[in-house]
């Protein structure tokens, strides 16, 4: 029987659509799309009823660990300021973590780089190979550069559109990669260098009139410790 049933063709039950006076509303709420609005509206009602009555029944006198470990400005609580919450010797530890992570993105960068390089220079009429020919006078010599030449030289060849745009974004995209490459060589030898200052040991910072080639970066120079 059922088999019957589903060879008997049935009429398509369609959607009442939104009327056309009322477009501008947007699509005409179903009955499925009223439950889902109405379950979140009742749902925010009983999380604020639950708040309300947690309001109402809180005692004021009990002791809270906010009490001392923040203090109210202008009617908002504001925690301390937590100034010495980690030792030196956890500092350095973070700092080194910190500095480890930013090397290795580095080293990423740099390795990417190459590898765009590598695969776009031949674009730009150098070959990846080199080969080299040997000629019995000048003549045969000028004629192996001229083949040499008309072979390297890609710019008599039509490249078609979506190969030049691929090239043209993967251009943009290794100039990107070397800018964020020159950022964080910058930002690992920062850290580098506040990570040293935090040694012990007594340094000083060199005047410009005391450095050979002075650009503008700070230099230090650490006082020789005897060792045992």
């Amino acid at each position: 029987m059922s088999s019957l049933r589903n060879a008997i063709p049935r009429p398509a039950h369609k959607e009442r659509s939104q009327p056309q006076a009322r477009k501008k509303f947007g699509l005409l709420e179903k009955h499925k799309d009223y439950v889902i609005r109405a379950n979140a509206y009742h749902k925010k009602q009983e999380t604020l009823k639950i708040l309300r009555q947690k309001a109402a029944f809180k005692n004021p006198d009990e002791f809270n660990f906010k009490m001392i470990n923040s203090k109210t400005v202008d009617g908002y609580h504001r925690p301390k300021d937590e100034v010495n919450k980690y030792s030196a010797e956890e500092l350095m530890i973070m700092k080194t973590q910190d500095i480890g992570y930013v090397f290795q993105k580095w080293q990423s960068e740099k390795n990417k780089i190459d590898k765009l390089t590598a695969s776009l220079q031949c674009t730009g009429g150098q070959s990846s190979r080199r080969h080299i020919y040997y000629a019995e006078d000048r003549e045969e010599a000028r004629e192996l550069e001229l083949q040499g030449r008309s072979k390297s030289d890609i710019s008599a060849i039509e490249i078609p559109k979506d190969i030049k745009k691929k090239m043209d974004r993967s251009y943009r995209d290794l100039e990107a990669r070397k800018s964020r490459a020159k950022d964080l060589e910058k930002l690992y030898t920062d850290m580098s260098m506040q990570k040293e200052l935090q040694k012990k040991g007594r340094k000083r910072k060199l005047r410009d009139d005391e450095l050979l080639n002075p650009n503008g970066k700070a230099v230090y120079k650490w006082s020789a410790d005897r060792k045992r």
